[in-house]
């Protein structure tokens, strides 16, 4: 008896403040922040010997055969984990585009906060 007048209360409270419920966010916004989180996370991974392996790849004194193994390397690390692939990102709504990238805030939420 007293869980369901427990339940009860609990849900009419739920019910008086979902005013509140709605103003929380979870860690990221959507599924293109996490995405855009987990292709941070491949570039700060991976950038270290993508660029070695660029370097050793683009240098016209190194042997072909020695330019072709790094080729071939860098083709093997995950797409993801290149640089140009990141995406500046508003952190309240994840809006693409109009971001000031110091703030990380986009035109829209700049003039609202």
């Amino acid at each position: 008896m007293t869980s369901s007048v427990l339940g009860r209360t609990a849900t009419s409270f739920l019910s008086a403040t979902s005013f509140l419920q709605k103003s929380v966010r979870t860690h990221y916004v959507n599924w293109w922040m996490m995405r855009d989180a987990k292709r941070r996370k491949l570039v700060k991974e991976f950038n270290p010997s993508r660029n070695r392996l660029n370097a050793i790849r683009k240098n016209n004194i190194l042997p072909r055969e020695l330019q072709e193994i790094a080729h071939e390397e860098v083709a093997a690390l995950p797409r993801d984990s290149n640089y140009v692939r990141l995406r500046s990102r508003c952190i309240l709504t994840s809006r693409p585009r109009g971001v000031f990238q110091k703030w990380k805030l986009s035109r829209i939420m700049w003039r609202h906060h």
